[in-house]
């Protein structure tokens, strides 16, 4: 591994990396259980959501990340269930978070107006290997050992939705974990995350859905991702995002069958992180599976 390139991204990323360290996603709309586990459920039917993501491609040691999540609603719209798995790694250290989910949810009115609250548990496990790293003391232990720890974490979430609008909050780790073996002083922060989104008729054969997913954590600025996603014949997906002090992008997706959902997203930076890649790649599929007797059968378009 080249050792400029290593120092250039530990650089560049070094802010990035303390204010947002949840790997995250340009397509998050079609995965909101991987930070809210009160979504689980709430689509009415098996839905199995796989996301991959290769970050700043062309640069060693850049971001690759993988998210997969499984839910269903049991005891017809009552209650959800679901687990989520992500696996992210940026040079020689990585990161695992896998939770299982609950979530309770409330019709408010007939007219299909839903609060959902959902609570997660699960371990979050983080590590480093540096023994590829060109190194000038080879005695120094940090870089002749690698490092790997297990701990348990909690979360918390809020979904309300109608057929045509959304919103929510979470705290998808609820405890600060320290990630640092030597010192003591580095930790995984907690995230909050509040998302919004709505659903407008153009005609019978376009929608427009806008969203917003706002990421904060005490360490670091307020980091927004604005979307607007057009759904034509009820089968096209076309949108665009802006993350702000990061990037922009277009993504699009195509729902093959009445089961079967594939997306592709390109990202390109806008603070300077330009040299020597070629953008950002993302790929998602989604699986779903209604039951006869679902209680839900109304489109969702979130």
């Amino acid at each position: 591994m080249r050792r400029i390139s290593l120092i250039t991204l530990f650089i560049l990323v070094g802010t990035g990396i303390k204010a947002q360290q949840d790997a995250q996603t340009s397509m998050y709309f079609f995965n909101p259980l991987q930070f809210n586990p009160a979504y689980a459920g709430t689509k009415g039917e098996l839905n199995i959501t796989g996301v991959t993501r290769a970050q700043w491609v062309g640069w060693d040691g850049a971001p690759n990340t993988q998210f997969l999540s499984v839910h269903s609603p049991v005891l017809r719209e009552n209650i959800g269930v679901g687990a989520n798995v992500a696996f992210d790694k940026i040079g020689s250290r990585s990161g695992l978070n896998a939770m299982a989910n609950f979530a309770y949810h409330m019709r408010l009115n007939k007219n299909d107006m839903r609060l959902s609250l959902g609570l997660s548990g699960g371990i979050q496990q983080y590590g480093y290997d540096f023994s590829n790293l060109i190194v000038t003391d080879l005695s120094d232990p940090n870089y002749t050992t690698a490092y790997r720890e297990t701990k348990a974490n909690f979360g918390f979430g809020a979904y309300f939705h109608t057929n045509k609008f959304y919103a929510g909050f979470s705290l998808p780790r609820l405890i600060k974990r320290n990630i640092d073996n030597n010192t003591g002083n580095s930790y995984l922060q907690r995230h909050l995350y509040v998302m919004g989104g709505y659903v407008h008729k153009i005609n019978t054969g376009l929608i427009l859905k806008p969203s917003v997913l706002v990421k904060y954590t005490g360490s670091g600025p307020l980091i927004a991702d604005l979307n607007v996603s057009a759904l034509y014949l009820e089968r096209f997906w076309f949108g665009a995002v802006y993350r702000t002090t990061d990037c922009a992008g277009v993504n699009f997706s195509y729902q093959i069958n009445k089961f079967l959902m594939a997306g592709y997203a390109f990202d390109f930076p806008l603070n300077g992180k330009m040299l020597n890649q070629w953008g950002t790649h993302e790929i998602v599929v989604s699986f779903g599976l209604k039951g006869k007797n679902n209680a839900i059968q109304s489109p969702r378009y979130f």
